[in-house]
């Protein structure tokens, strides 16, 4: 019998396991997924959870709850994938082979990487809200804060979840507000970028609204260091911006053993086909999801198309065929603006956001690129997609992987 490996069992993997379970030849092909955890967490929720919005019980689940039966979970840590020879080493010297393995590893904070950032001060006046022991400190401090100069600050590009940042920036504000204590909170958004968002009209509408909501953006700041005594964070030229409460978004990486395998770039990011989702230094490795290099976001959205759209060059590549070079970096992402609405963005690699409707073309009923309260309930309504119908390799009608052109405005 063939293998497929699939190393994590995230949101990218967990839905490789799936869509492969109801696609595979049982008597042909064994799926075997390998991860440490023994948790599920739903990501986007970290973001709700310093505002009291979530709980922990609303993102965490088993990971069992989410493997198909006939999939084997195998529980433990990889030491090395060696790729020459179809093979995973795991940390207590089992080896697992493969005749198609899948890296969906993911990525992780790096704060380590910028002098002083994770010192004596983090989780206590230096926050992270990209895990979830950071998102519950940020949580306990933000219940007892009495206000100052609150940064919201991004390290470096690229990070899971681009907009991330900017919705906890209005989040922060819309919470403050119902404090009653906006007015001791003074926001700023620091960002290594020339704007709020990584391309121009989006950035446009965001500076808009940071403007609007009294939140000062400093760009182009590209952070050296945390000096923690003085309370300032100094870029490489200089320019120091003082805090009382800095929450940050560290350099994000790929996981370690991608490291330790020597398959990744300066970042631990796997080299890999951006239209085929094929590894470009195996055939039979494939990427998906935050560990590869492809230039697309590193969002929820953009696993759940791969996924789709991988499932049939995986197919295509056991039956010997060339592979579809059918992806098109489609992301869309839904950004919380605070006072429960929120935009919604549609992108890809060649098309930046532009106003229009989604899904249907001319009829929405969700509006691109304008706040409103239904694409605040559209937000909120995807925790309960994430669980019941993402995870598990269901089809979101009317949802294309691709990005459809149609009833939008590239004027």
């Amino acid at each position: 019998m063939k293998r497929v490996l699939i190393l994590g069992a995230g949101t990218a993997g967990t839905m490789m396991a799936n869509h492969l379970n109801h696609e595979l030849d049982k008597k042909e092909w064994q799926i075997d997924i390998i991860d440490e955890k023994v948790e599920h967490h739903y990501q986007p929720g970290y973001l709700f959870l310093p505002f009291d919005i979530y709980t922990p019980d609303d993102i965490i689940k088993k990971i069992e709850d989410f493997i198909p039966k006939d999939v084997n979970l195998i529980k433990g840590s990889i030491a090395q994938i060696v790729g020459g020879e179809n093979k995973v080493v795991m940390t207590d010297g089992t080896v697992n082979t493969y005749d198609i393995l899948i890296i969906a590893t993911g990525a992780k904070i790096a704060p380590e990487e910028i002098e002083g950032m994770k010192g004596e001060e983090w989780h206590k006046s230096v926050f992270d809200f990209y895990t979830f022991e950071g998102a519950l400190a940020l949580r306990n401090k933000l219940r007892e804060w009495q206000g100052g100069k609150m940064l919201v600050h991004i390290t470096e590009m690229p990070i899971k979840c681009p907009v991330a940042p900017l919705e906890f920036a209005f989040l922060a504000d819309s919470f403050f507000k119902h404090k009653n204590m906006r007015d001791k909170v003074e926001i700023s958004f620091v960002t290594p970028l020339s704007g709020a968002f990584t391309k121009p009209k989006a950035t446009a509408a965001l500076d808009h609204l940071l403007d609007e909501k009294n939140i000062k953006i400093e760009p182009d700041f590209a952070i050296e260091s945390v000096d923690n005594e003085r309370k300032v964070i100094v870029d490489y030229g200089g320019r120091e911006i003082p805090f009382d409460l800095l929450v940050t978004v560290p350099t994000n990486k790929g996981d370690e053993v991608i490291a330790r395998s020597g398959m990744g770039d300066d970042l631990n990011f796997i080299p890999t086909n951006k239209a085929t989702l094929q590894s470009l230094a195996h055939d039979n490795i494939f990427v998906l999801g935050d560990a590869s290099n492809i230039p697309a976001s590193k969002a929820g959205s953009v696993a759940h198309f791969e996924a789709e759209i991988l499932t049939e060059n995986i197919k295509h590549f056991i039956k010997g065929e060339p592979l579809s070079e059918e992806f098109d970096g489609h992301a869309n992402c839904f950004i919380e603006t605070g006072g429960g609405k929120a935009l919604l963005i549609d992108f890809n690699y060649t098309h930046e956001p532009v106003e229009g409707t989604f899904p249907f073309p001319g009829v929405g009923p969700l509006r691109l690129m304008k706040e409103s309260r239904i694409n605040h309930m559209g937000k909120l309504a995807f925790r309960w997609i994430y669980w019941n119908m993402l995870l598990k390799g269901t089809h979101i009608p009317f949802v294309s992987s691709h990005m459809e052109e149609a009833g939008k405005n590239f004027d």
